[in-house]
């Protein structure tokens, strides 16, 4: 089963739940967590490990070579990132740093004018997480700085942890429902949403909400910091797309401070109200895998 755990808006709390969901579904069964937040992945943070078994993400880098170039300009118009640019004198060059290396330039030159190379923009990890009875893989995606383009690097992510053998592949995504967002949960069983009682928070749940529909993925809602505002509205727009609003996670200091701590709250303060909401959502999660 793969379960994602997204919902639009940044800072919602999805990887407090990936990781405390994690923590549960592992015992008795193989888990893999893939933190694709490329951007800004922290899941590794909130478990108290490290990054281990680096490998590199490489993408298709083109190079002109000029003496083949006949200044036609087709490689510029193909390129739909602004990558390659035609001087006024119908002079190929590259932005490196832009290209997504899609290899359009490379297929569409009419004089084979464009080699191939490559560059690495992100990298992969795979790290062995064992806590307090639970154990399971964390596959982490990281970009380098200064890269631009995060749908490669979330996608090797994604494989590298799909090619685990697993009872479960929880899948974390980045904030936002853009392509890469839709490139992490693309092929789930179970998206769950994470937001919270404000304005921001509700419009963002509608989207990812979409996004779920639109893929044929079932969704669930889980409302975070519970108490800060009304939820009427969520709610309301749960039922609206058929979705289920499977757990109410208070706010509280507890969270946070299992967060900074880096311990899962459901390890670190079982009896806890946040604790028992969170486990009462995977316990939901292991009655559809049956």
């Amino acid at each position: 089963m793969i379960v994602s755990v997204s919902g639009g808006k940044g800072g919602t709390g999805k990887s407090t739940v990936a990781v405390n969901l994690a923590a549960l579904l592992s015992r008795g069964r193989r888990l893999v967590l893939a933190d694709l937040d490329v951007e800004d992945p922290n899941d590794h943070i909130l478990l108290g490990v490290g990054l281990e078994r680096e490998e590199p993400v490489n993408v298709m880098l083109p190079f002109v070579d000029y003496r083949r170039c006949t200044k036609c300009g087709v490689c510029g118009k193909v390129c739909d990132t602004g990558a390659m640019l035609i001087s006024p004198q119908g002079v190929p060059f590259l932005i490196p740093r832009l290209c997504s290396g899609c290899r359009a330039c490379y297929f569409a030159c009419p004089e084979g004018a464009i080699v191939e190379g490559g560059r690495t923009i992100a990298y992969t990890y795979l790290t062995d997480v064992s806590l307090d009875g639970a154990e399971f893989e964390l596959v982490t995606g990281s970009l380098r700085e200064g890269e631009e383009h995060t749908p490669p690097a979330v996608l090797a992510a994604k494989e590298r942890a799909l090619s685990l053998d697993a009872d479960v592949h929880l899948i974390d995504t980045s904030a936002g429902t853009g392509n890469s967002v839709a490139t992490a949960v693309d092929g789930s069983d179970l998206l769950i949403a994470v937001t919270e009682p404000t304005p921001l928070g509700l419009h963002d749940l509608g989207l990812i909400l979409r996004v779920a529909e639109e893929l044929g993925i079932e969704s669930w809602v889980v409302i975070n910091r519970a108490g800060l505002g009304p939820e009427d509205g969520h709610v309301r727009l749960a039922e609206e797309r058929g979705a289920r609003v499977a757990a109410r996670i208070p706010y509280s200091r507890e969270v946070v401070e299992s967060y900074v701590g880096g311990s899962p709250i459901v390890l670190s303060r079982p009896g806890s109200e946040a604790a028992r909401a969170l486990a009462g959502l995977a316990a939901m999660v292991e009655e559809v895998m049956g």
